[in-house]
């Protein structure tokens, strides 16, 4: 029989329908029940591509004696921390206070107020070396609410405290400089990894913030050192496991130090950042295999993870019919059964392939081998290695798709929608691959007619559905996606609707006491406090990019108040950047854009022009992360009346014309594409590849 979890539509919610656990939704219902029996409340939060949280489910939630113990004893809510972003963070804070670490399944009982006083992670079906059984756990947290509801009350009121204290405190301001940017490098620099790319050790996960901010601060003037670690991770990463080497895309994070063997859960957030990453560093740098790489990266996702109207999907599962990572392994048997003996024989050797694998008697694919040093192994030339590896990846994708596939979480969120909106815009013009533009212009299209209600966003959408009010990421990821997608497409409209949903960020989210916005809105309820996360984890902070978003419309409009808000939220975190840039990047990149010089682009004439799109296309030569660009067609008043720079601008002797300003003086209009790329470079510091 199924449980009320039957009528939602989350993937995550819908796989546990079944279970003889008495499952409620987070809600009114769920909470008035736990008051009215006066029971705690267990709080179950995970995703649909958790492995651990599909372990616990078959041990213990579809366990009929563990599921009776449950539903005797508390009110059960089950909750996708996907869509209820704010109820996860609250409630990972209140179990990393209590435990030292947190994790995801995440188990978290409550007083019926919704106050969390005990809780933790993945729990075993029995005692298990350290850990306690659940159904220990279940009766040592039901007597103890009943037999010591002093002491549990007393608990859950230090916790309350804690949080509250932790939303409402802000740090101190202190002033932003350029000081501050090299200190959070040479910060950085003390955990690189310098022999495998990235920081610190096992389990390693991507940091495409910080690498962003590293590359910023090499156009600053920053050091050889910076560039090393860019590189050098950007090198390891793709030519790593946490790489798909056959269909393209990054999974999760690697569970070992040199990023060979990963936990196999794709997740659109990681892929649409890791893009944005490996596009800046081909602008950066010239080199081609980071532009492979975001080119393959957005073809995997326009291919596997984008929904019929546009919308793109949340993950892909790490397991396949139970098993991790078979859907991306293999054996030295399927590739010769899958390809001829010549190929065949490249392949196990540019792929590492060897007797017993690297991943449970199978082989998690890398590249950490030259075209030359296999070439030279089977007397053949690079050419032919190159030729081979055209017909060898085909090959192995193509069997790959008669297997089992991983499952598919198909809600569409907001926030994740608007990091890849972002990717697939900028990569158009990078990349030169008009038929991404059309995918982001679909998906920004589908977001603003299916993922409002009202004019305010919500959170996500799934099955013709769309219930939860938007939180600050989903309003400031957007934003940046719509900036984005208007300087690729110079559709004004996108324009227009990113400063339309910045000043409704301002309405709904801003702090009334200080610096920078809630993580939820006033249409969200608040169980225990208002949350306010400031640090960035997988995905950056919505404070982080609300700043940025800030500072690039304030340049872009002249409205004061917007730079102001934006500087206000990076001077409060200026010592977070300076003493824990790991988990500030996207701090320093709008502190970057902050401190300046921003050079301004306004292009004038017919947008739909080869002459003017040469122009466009030129802007994308480079990384140029503090620039702003405006169009405005030669009889486009209302345009240049929201953005200044955009006043008395006229197309040359009629033809579309490009004015580049910087420190308050600009450069002789241009018609040329030429001339445009050499006024855009006076003083850029372009990069090229150190070999």
């Amino acid at each position: 029989m199924s449980n009320r979890l039957a009528t939602e539509t989350s993937p995550y919610l819908l796989q546990h329908a079944e279970n003889p656990v008495d499952w409620f939704p987070w809600g009114e219902e769920a909470l008035a029940k736990a008051r009215d029996e006066d029971k705690p409340i267990l709080v179950s939060i995970g995703y649909s591509a958790c492995h651990w949280c599909h372990v616990m489910e078959h041990e213990s939630f579809e366990n009929a004696h563990i599921a009776s113990a449950m539903n005797d004893r508390f009110v059960n809510i089950k909750v996708d921390r996907e869509e209820r972003p704010d109820l996860d963070s609250l409630y990972m804070a209140a179990v990393q206070a209590l435990t030292g670490h947190g994790g995801w399944p995440l188990n978290v009982f409550l007083t019926p107020d919704g106050t969390p006083f005990y809780g933790g992670t993945y729990f075993p079906p029995d005692d298990r070396m350290s850990m306690p059984g659940f159904p220990k756990v279940l009766e040592a947290v039901a007597n103890a609410y009943r037999e010591r509801r002093g002491e549990v009350e007393e608990n859950a009121q230090q916790i309350r405290d804690l949080l509250q204290r932790a939303t409402k405190e802000l740090p101190k301001p202190d002033d932003l400089s350029p000081e501050l940017l090299s200190e959070a490098a040479e910060q950085l620099a003390r955990s690189f990894d310098a022999r495998n790319g990235g920081f610190g050790g096992a389990p390693k996960f991507p940091q495409p913030s910080v690498l962003d901010f590293l590359l910023r601060h090499i156009k600053r003037g920053g050091s050889q050192r910076d560039i090393v670690m860019v590189q050098r991770t950007l090198d390891t990463m793709a030519s790593g496991g946490i790489y798909d080497q056959i269909g393209g895309g990054f999974h999760r994070y690697a569970v070992d130090a040199v990023w060979l063997v990963p936990h196999f859960e794709k997740m659109l957030y990681d892929n649409a950042q890791l893009t944005s990453l490996y596009l800046a560093g081909f602008q950066s740098f010239g080199d081609d295999r980071y532009r492979r790489v975001a080119e393959e990266t957005l073809d995997f996702v326009a291919r596997e993870m984008t929904g019929p109207d546009g919308g793109f999907y949340a993950t892909l599962d790490a397991d396949t019919a139970g098993h991790e990572g078979t859907f991306y392994t293999w054996t030295g048997e399927e590739l010769e059964e899958t390809l001829v003996p010549a190929d065949a024989a490249v392949a196990k050797i540019w792929f590492d392939v060897e007797p017993g694998g690297n991943f449970e008697g199978r082989t998690v694919l890398a590249t950490p081998r030259t075209f030359a040093d296999v070439a030279d192994r089977l007397d053949i030339t690079d050419a032919d290695v190159i030729q081979s590896l055209a017909r060898i990846i085909p090959s192995l994708r193509e069997a790959r798709e008669t297997r089992d596939r991983p499952g598919r979480d198909e809600k569409i969120i907001t926030a994740w929608n608007g990091l890849m909106l972002k990717a697939f815009a900028d990569g158009s013009r990078i990349l030169d691959r008009a038929d991404f533009r059309l995918v982001a212009g679909q998906n920004a299209n589908f977001v603003l007619s299916h993922l409002q209600r009202d004019g305010r966003l919500l959170r996500s959408w799934k099955d013709g559905e769309a219930r939860i009010p938007g939180f600050l990421e989903d309003y400031a990821f957007f934003v940046d996606g719509l900036l984005s997608l208007y300087r690729a497409t110079l559709d004004v409209k996108w324009f227009e609707e990113a400063i339309r949903l910045t000043d409704l960020t301002i309405a709904e989210f801003s702090n009334p006491e200080g610096a920078g916005f809630f993580d939820t809105s006033l249409a969200h309820e608040t169980p225990v406090t208002r949350p306010r996360d400031l640090h960035d984890g997988a995905t950056p902070s919505g404070n982080a990019v609300s700043a940025e978003n800030l500072l690039r419309l304030g340049a872009m409009t002249g409205n004061h108040d917007y730079t102001e808000r934006g500087s206000d939220i990076l001077r409060v975190m200026a010592r977070t950047m300076r003493e824990h840039p790991i988990a500030a990047g996207r701090y320093l990149g709008a502190t970057d854009f902050a401190l300046g010089p921003t050079k301004e682009l306004a292009l004038v004439g017919d947008k739909n022009s080869d002459e003017l799109q040469a122009l466009v296309d030129v802007t994308y030569e480079r990384f140029e992360p503090n620039f702003i660009a405006g169009y405005v067609a030669s009889h486009g008043a209302d345009t240049a009346n929201r953005m200044p720079f955009l006043q008395n601008r006229s197309a040359r002797d009629g033809r579309a014309t490009a004015y580049v300003c910087e420190h308050f003086a600009c450069l002789p209009p241009t018609h040329e594409p030429a001339e445009l790329s050499r006024q855009l470079a006076e003083g850029t510091g372009i990069l090229w590849r150190d070999v």
